[in-house]
Parts: structure tokens; C-alpha cells; sequence
């Protein structure tokens, strides 16, 4: 088979991967998001991560099918092929950042250097109509394991946002650990902030800026929560990712992606 031939089969089976992926990443999105929505106390926020989160998957569905059919030079005449040739520079330019985020996220869960630390810091994770969610139940059980490895250590634990009883992430967080035997006097509430951000500007003024600590929260938040707190003033955060599930981490990806976008823009 000659060499021009290869070509063509070799674009395919990528463009066929990708396509299918994109796929998969959208119906993830599709699947958990709307229920997501609909169970939150911060619905309106939840809404607007979950349409970018749309327009990325456009955006890389654009790219695979462009891949795999040549979609934007396939165009007669020859101006409009022009066109298309930017549009395909536009679309592979904005995928490439989209991916590189995707990129940031998976290998920033995958990053353990959790040791000694007299505090840890537990993030806090929306309740869905009033209830934890797994990937939440998954952050306390780290962070359980966490204690009982090191016994001298106390926990942080944050979030606000307050459900329609009243019950805040942080005080529903410290129920279940108190639950699991682990005593109270070993937890220390932060339950005024509303986002992650916030989460660590108040923690700053309960802690020395060079005080080590460890920062537990699931996998695809790591990279973000660590960024947050350094720009916070925490010098030493070292890293103890938890699980999350399976089938809504393209979901909880693409919303890490879209909160790091616009972290950049803001920065810009």
C-alpha cells in the first residue's frame, strides 16, 4: 500500500477516535449536569458552567469531524476553501487550548506528595438537595485516613453555601466525619466561603502563609484548588487527591476546564 493511501486511513481511524470520544464527553456532560442543576442550591452558576461546557464540546466536535471528513476545506470555490483553511486554523487552535486544560486537570489528580502537616484543608463539594454526594463522601474518607495516620493533624473543612435548611458543606461534612468516630475537637470549620477562592482567603487568616498544609479534594479539582491557594499565599500545599466516579469525571473535567478559563481571562 502506497504511502498516499496510508495517509488517508491513518486520518480516519484518529478522526473516528476522537469523534467518538468528543461523543462520550458531551453525553457525560449531558447526563450529569441538568440533574446536577436542578439539585444545587447555586442553580444560575451551575447553568452557566454547564453551557460552556456545551461550547467546548462544539468546539472539539468541529475539530474531530474536521479531522476525520476534512469538513471546512472541502468547500468550492476556491475563496471559500480559503475560508475554511482559517476557520480550521481557528477551530484546531481553540482545541488545543481546550485540551491542554484537559490535560492540566487529569495530570493534576494524579500528583501525590501529601506528608507530615499539622493541618489539612477538606474542600467542600455543592450538596445535592441537601444530601453529600459520593465524590464528597470519597474527600472525608481521605481525609479520615489522613488523621489516622497522623494523629497530631486536625482538619479544615470549608464551604459555605448554605442549603434551604440552613446546613452549610462544612457542617455537613463535619457530621459524617463525627459519624465515623473521628472526635470533634480534631475539626475546624470554615463555612462562610462561597467558592474555592474564598475558601482559602479566609483560611489564610486563620494560618501563618508558610505553615504547610495538605490539600484533600477529588482528583479533578486538585489542580485548581492548589493554584487557588498559592495565589491565596500558601507556600507549602502539598497534594492528597480523592477518588471521584467514574462516570461523571468527563462531566466534573470539562466544568474544571471551563473555571480555569475563566480564572485566565480574569487574570488577563
Amino acid at each position: 500500500m502506497s504511502a498516499g493511501n496510508q495517509i488517508p486511513f491513518i486520518r480516519r481511524v484518529i478522526g473516528d477516535v476522537l469523534l467518538a470520544l468528543v461523543i462520550l464527553l458531551a453525553a457525560d456532560a449531558l447526563f450529569v449536569m441538568p440533574a446536577k442543576i436542578n439539585a444545587v442550591v447555586l442553580k444560575a452558576d451551575y447553568r452557566k458552567v454547564f453551557m460552556y461546557e456545551l461550547i467546548l464540546c462544539a468546539i472539539l466536535l468541529l475539530f474531530a469531524l474536521d479531522v476525520r471528513f476534512s469538513l471546512f476545506t472541502r468547500w468550492k470555490p476556491a475563496i471559500l476553501r480559503g475560508i475554511g483553511w482559517v476557520l480550521r486554523v481557528v477551530i484546531v487552535l481553540l482545541s488545543a487550548v481546550i485540551l491542554f486544560f484537559c490535560g492540566k486537570v487529569i495530570t493534576g489528580g494524579l500528583i501525590h506528595t501529601a506528608g507530615q502537616a499539622e493541618y489539612a484543608i477538606v474542600l467542600g463539594l455543592a450538596l445535592e438537595n441537601g444530601k453529600p454526594v459520593p465524590d464528597l463522601v470519597a474527600r472525608l474518607d481521605t481525609a479520615k485516613a489522613y488523621l489516622e495516620k497522623y494523629p497530631e493533624a486536625q482538619l479544615i473543612l470549608t464551604g459555605g453555601n448554605a442549603d434551604e435548611t440552613g446546613r452549610t458543606e462544612a457542617a455537613v461534612m463535619r457530621d459524617l466525619l463525627t459519624g465515623k468516630g473521628v472526635p470533634e475537637d480534631r475539626l475546624i470549620l470554615e463555612d462562610q466561603a462561597a467558592t474555592t477562592k474564598e475558601n482559602f482567603q479566609n483560611i489564610a487568616g486563620m494560618l501563618q502563609a508558610d505553615e504547610p498544609v495538605v490539600m484533600i479534594s477529588s482528583n479533578y479539582h486538585m489542580d485548581r484548588a492548589v493554584r487557588n491557594a498559592e495565589e491565596a499565599g500558601f507556600t507549602q500545599v502539598m497534594r492528597l487527591p480523592a477518588p471521584s466516579g467514574f462516570f461523571a469525571y468527563g462531566a466534573n473535567m470539562l466544568s474544571e476546564v471551563v473555571l480555569d478559563l475563566n480564572d485566565l481571562t480574569k487574570r488577563q
